[in-house]
């Protein structure tokens, strides 16, 4: 078992993020039964799941004339526009089936607000309205965290820069982990996280 004050946060391991979902991610699904083995290790595992409106501001389809993976500006900045994926009910937002529920302390819902999506595990992509996890992993005693999940480029390196920058010693599981690499993303990531003191674990 790990130390008490680590913990493990397995980032939207989602049927639409799987192959043959709406937003899937190559190889998606292969990481599942590592990461059931790895929460066995932690005393402290979170799952987030992607929980979106129909009516979501990042799906494409409520843009008339726009192209999934096309961008546009909102209040917080450029979004890149989504196909419809993980919505609130729905057969894709659901977790992955072999994906070991009974092993999670809590499971954090984010990108419920119709108005702003949310890559971070942390905070929604306006950067300031906090998703409520860093005050629960810090009643945990938390102080290292420990990341897997899907997506490396989008989902995973948001949170694992805003887990180093709140101060938690973060490091990134890489094998439990798949890109969508869209337009060098996954390059950028990478980079990101580097510089700013994630540990990335090949």
């Amino acid at each position: 078992m790990r130390a008490a004050n680590e913990a493990l946060i397995v980032i939207d391991v989602q049927n639409d993020f799987c192959p043959g979902g709406a937003l899937a991610v190559a190889e998606g699904d292969r990481i599942v039964p590592q990461v059931n083995a790895l929460l066995r290790q932690f005393h402290v595992r979170v799952l987030t799941q992607d929980w979106h409106p129909a009516n979501h501001s990042s799906f494409a389809a409520n843009h008339p004339g726009a192209a999934p993976f096309s961008t546009v500006e909102m209040s917080y900045g450029e979004q890149v526009l989504w196909p419809v994926h993980c919505v609130q009910g729905e057969g894709g937002a659901a977790f992955h089936p072999q994906l070991d529920l009974d092993l999670a302390d809590l499971i954090l819902r984010k990108g419920f607000r119709p108005e702003i999506d949310s890559y971070s595990a942390f905070y929604e992509n306006d950067r300031v309205t906090p998703t409520g996890l860093e005050g629960y992993l810090r009643s945990r005693g938390v102080t290292a965290v420990t990341l897997v999940g899907l997506a490396t480029d989008f989902c995973v390196a948001y949170s694992a820069l805003d887990s180093v920058g709140h101060g938690f010693r973060t490091t990134v599981r890489l094998d439990l982990c798949r890109a969508i690499d869209l337009n060098g993303s996954l390059d950028d990531a990478l980079s990101r996280m580097t510089d700013a003191g994630v540990r990335l674990e090949p």
